[in-house]
């Protein structure tokens, strides 16, 4: 009887599991409460993050740097449509608009999953904590090689 119970109760604790971490499609509709202007605070400053709806087999996006009332850096970003699955690429551009990345060059973000409140990418993941609030966390490597995640919580 105590083998019967135990099962029961491992059964339905991996069933709640998988439902919370159900795998969706690589699709843009499943990621599409990213859409937004977002607010939030990171590296001493004030950050905006607009993200359009999708369309097009995309979803674009600007990101600003503002440190005391100076812009420090923007972001253009992209995640799209790619091989039966999503790829996140940006470009970071400074205060001048010019860019750090040569002309042909992104630095690219290859899908892992997609849950129903995460995307994660391969250094950049995408967390719906509510529909007015997200966290970001990107993985940035450091001077000295190591890597650290930075937690970026925005609000609309």
């Amino acid at each position: 009887m105590k083998n019967i119970i135990t099962f029961i109760v491992l059964a339905i604790g991996l069933n709640t599991y998988s439902q919370e971490k159900k795998i969706l499609e690589p699709k843009l509709e499943n990621i599409a409460w990213i859409a937004g202007t977002w607010h939030g605070e990171a590296f001493g400053g004030i950050t905006e993050e607009i993200w359009s709806e999708p369309s097009g087999g995309s979803m674009m996006a600007t990101f600003k740097l503002i440190v005391d009332e100076k812009v420090q850096f923007y972001e253009i970003e992209v995640i799209r449509e790619i091989e039966d699955s999503l790829i996140l690429q940006l470009k970071h551009f400074g205060s001048d608009l010019k860019g750090w990345e040569t002309k042909d060059e992104t630095v690219d973000f290859p899908l892992r999953e997609i849950t129903e409140n995460k995307v994660v990418f391969e250094g950049m993941t995408f967390e719906k904590v509510s529909s007015n609030e997200m966290n970001v966390y990107v993985d940035i490597k450091n001077e000295n090689g190591t890597v650290e995640t930075v937690k970026f919580n925005y609000k609309k």
